[in-house]
């Protein structure tokens, strides 16, 4: 039997790009055995069951960019899941080990390349984080959603097989459906505001700021993804009561109708949330976070950018520009149609079955 351990978490964007890897492996062999290790406490925890996959967590964490006394424990948290990491891969004895980034996955990585167990690394973004740059040379693969990666891998090393999305975003057909679960005017464009499963605080008090403007608009509404930790203090906007074109949600589940009914995007520039925005091919104005390391998602935008594919803004003009650029977007069909037809021609829509292919091939070259 094959058996697969797939690593990492930490946010949607790497939970559910492993769930896909997950889904695609089943699909290719059915008796497949797979775990999952992720950090405890991570989203992972309680995302992965619910998909219907075994986790085990590690005690793992990032070291803090700021003065803080959690950085005292995290050489004991490295020690600790290093040893975690070599005891699950003693014990489950995987034919493939992947990682898709986030705390756990550094640990696992390491532990199985010492074992020369076969490993698999995803990268999503054009510019990698440090863990994956120093595990580039001694992983047997590295699978990348951006070209020119060579900078940072060894070249015999990348496959270009973009980032996996989540199922359910391949399908975007009834409109009317997807107009009447979130109870929209069909007479108005869609302005779907989303920042992450987390939130965006930036993102959000750009659109507070403006409020009273997108009241007075006639010509589009809001459906907007606050995030958990943004939700309450949003909610309890007083100029939100009664605001007939504002739908407003801590979490959207179903981003399927939610794209669907977009007629224009405003989103962080995460690698997944791009690989999203692609296959969904809607005008996108993106705002990557500056509170990522090395600026990755400023350069996932710039990707875009560069191929007339999206708009950018950045950060910090976000609460006097981001109305304004929506405005002159909702209101130029022609540009519109640039954008779109632009981005849809970076779509990769096979690519968790690309992953799932190249992990399949490592097995098979140690059989």
């Amino acid at each position: 039997m094959t058996s697969v351990i797939i690593s990492g978490g930490g946010t949607g964007g790497h939970v559910y790009p492993a769930i896909a890897i997950a889904n695609a492996l089943k699909k290719r062999e059915p008796n497949v055995e797979i775990l999952f290790i992720g950090a405890i406490g991570k989203m992972e925890m309680e995302k992965v069951p619910e998909a219907g996959y075994k986790i085990n967590g590690l005690w793992v964490s990032g070291l803090q960019r700021r003065l803080t006394w959690k950085n005292l424990i995290f050489p004991v948290k490295v020690v600790s899941s290093l040893v975690q990491a070599d005891m699950i891969l003693g014990k489950f004895k995987p034919d493939v080990v992947i990682g898709v980034g986030g705390y756990a996955s550094g640990p696992t990585l390491r532990m199985a390349v010492r074992r020369k167990i076969p490993t698999l690394i995803q990268e999503q973004n054009s510019y990698p984080g440090i863990t994956n740059k120093l595990l580039g040379g001694s992983v047997d693969r590295v699978c990348v959603a951006y070209e020119g990666m060579e900078r940072f891998f060894p070249k015999g090393k990348i496959i270009l097989t973009g980032n996996p999305v989540r199922q359910d975003i391949m399908n975007q057909e009834n409109k009317k459906e997807a107009l009447d679960y979130f109870k929209l005017n069909p007479e108005k464009n869609v302005i779907l505001i989303i920042g992450g499963s987390l939130g965006a605080g930036t993102i959000n008090k750009s659109v507070v700021k403006h409020l009273e403007s997108v009241t007075e608009t006639e010509n589009f509404q809001l459906l907007w993804q606050t995030g958990k930790y943004y939700f309450g203090l949003v909610a309890s906007n007083p100029t939100l009561v009664n605001m007939g074109n504002i739908r407003i949600y801590p979490f959207i589940d179903r981003m399927d109708l939610a794209y669907t009914v977009a007629d224009i995007i405003v989103s962080r520039a995460g690698a997944i949330a791009i690989s999203e925005l692609c296959i969904t091919g809607k005008p996108v104005i993106l705002i990557p976070s500056p509170n990522v390391a090395e600026d990755h998602q400023t350069k996932n935008a710039e990707a875009l950018v560069r191929k007339s594919a999206a708009w950018m803004l950045k950060d910090g003009e976000a609460e006097e520009k981001l109305f304004s650029m929506v405005n002159e977007l909702a209101s130029n069909p022609d540009l519109q149609n640039e954008l779109k037809n632009n981005i849809k021609m970076l779509a990769i829509p096979d690519a968790a079955d690309r992953i799932a292919e190249e992990s399949l091939k490592l097995i098979r070259k140690t059989r």
